[in-house]
């Protein structure tokens, strides 16, 4: 092939993958958008007190919290999360929580919410908490989650209020 021959190829190589990226781009930027909105509706209905972000759950989601918390580990599917966390927290509270959201950014098929919740607790002692969300979402439902959180505060809402039954 002469010099000519593959500065002609590569040209039209070239010319084929740029005609490829707007497609490429325009569809992760139409999921970075839907799963945004996904997200922002839930929290929009846990501001609302009608719903959460854990009813976008997939069965086999795990969700992972970091840190030194007492509830810090990696949970295997939505019923090991919701059992072992969010109903005994909900079992400490008079008042549930309500978010605040900060900032809330889409990369793909992630979604990260960082937010600001507060209620009460059983004990008449207001709780609040900062958190950052890192959210894996397929097909609209969340299939893995990494939670930051300050544990200090978790830690003592944990120990100090014992869960109503």
């Amino acid at each position: 092939m002469t010099s000519f021959h593959t500065l002609i190829a590569v040209a039209v190589a070239s010319l084929a993958m740029a005609a490829l990226a707007p497609a490429a781009q325009a569809q992760t930027t139409g999921d970075e958008v839907g799963n945004k909105a996904i997200v922002q509706r839930a929290f929009d209905a846990w501001a609302a007190g009608t719903g959460s972000p854990y009813d976008l759950l997939a069965d086999d989601a795990t969700w992972t919290i970091t840190g030194n918390s007492l509830a810090s580990k990696t949970y295997g599917s939505r019923e090991a999360f919701i059992g072992e966390v969010i109903r005994p927290f909900i079992a400490r509270m008079s008042v549930g929580l309500k978010p605040t959201i900060r900032q809330m950014y889409a990369d793909g098929d992630t979604v990260i919410v960082f937010f600001d919740a507060s209620g009460t607790a059983k004990d008449g002692v207001p709780y609040a908490n900062t958190y950052a969300w890192f959210l894996e979402l397929r097909d609209g439902r969340i299939t893995d989650a990494s939670a930051f959180f300050d544990s200090i505060a978790f830690n003592d809402l944990w120990t100090r209020v014992k869960p109503a039954r």
